[in-house]
């Protein structure tokens, strides 16, 4: 089997995938509309791509922006129980789906996970519980905090971004590097100190001009750094003005 897996709860956002899809914005796929708590890895092991938490399709529509045709998994796990606009209930959430996505990734073992998060999950140990998770599976990661006004948006709205890749492609890029996969350095080379992010390869640290510093891609070597800078924590950036999408920052 080959194609492309979504998965996605909310009968709202399988309705837009649908739409997106026969509107040619997102590639064609199966849609599957049940809760990933339903969803057996025997289902979905064959598949070229799964995307799960898919919501609008945001995931699939990077991947083609960015060139990316190969074998993938994507996950925006929900965000209500670490929202700073939600009851901020944690691990204790009964929406606290990490659990349920690990489940699939350790039994079917993709090549590269993409995920995303928001920024107030640090603070709960989300990160490290899903780095330890996937670690113990072999799994090299690397994260960092981006907003969308990192990428010209006229609002803030800081994200977690993480990959994880199977060990066997993070050995090969640390062999060309010289460093360890998936970690960050300042623009000079040298290694920065760890940050209250994580303390493993993935770690964020904080960037010689006050930002979040340079992120190791894990599977290529490249540096990946933010076009503005982002202040550690949760000191924000002075942007000229505001939009009608200031208000949903705190989301």
């Amino acid at each position: 089997m080959s194609g492309i897996f979504y998965n996605e709860y909310e009968k709202y956002c399988t309705n837009w995938l649908g739409n997106l899809m026969s509107d040619g914005h997102i590639p064609d796929g199966i849609i599957d509309k049940r809760s990933i708590v339903e969803v057996k890895a025997d289902e979905i092991r064959d598949y070229d791509q799964a995307h799960f938490f898919a919501g609008i399709g945001g995931w699939p529509l990077a991947l083609e922006l960015a060139g990316w045709h190969g074998p993938v998994w994507t996950g925006s796990c929900p965000c209500q129980p670490f929202s700073s606009a939600g009851k901020q209930g944690g691990g204790t959430d009964e929406r606290h789906l990490w659990p349920q996505w690990f489940r699939l990734i350790r039994e079917c073992r993709p090549d590269t996970v993409f995920g995303e998060q928001v920024e107030g999950a640090v603070g709960f140990g989300w990160l490290d519980r899903v780095f330890a998770d996937l670690e113990a599976e072999g799994y090299a990661c690397g994260a960092a905090v981006l907003g969308a006004h990192s990428v010209g948006a006229p609002h803030i709205r800081q994200r977690l971004w993480w990959v994880a890749t199977i060990r066997r492609m993070a050995d090969a890029s640390q062999q060309r590097t010289g460093g360890n996969a998936g970690s960050v350095q300042q623009e000079n080379g040298r290694p920065e100190k760890q940050s209250r992010i994580t303390q493993r390869t993935g770690k964020i640290s904080n960037g010689k001009d006050g930002g979040t510093g340079v992120l190791d891609d894990a599977v290529s070597g490249r540096h990946l750094k933010p076009q503005e800078k982002i202040r550690a924590g949760r000191q924000r950036p002075e942007l000229p003005g505001q939009s009608v999408w200031s208000a949903f920052d705190l989301i």
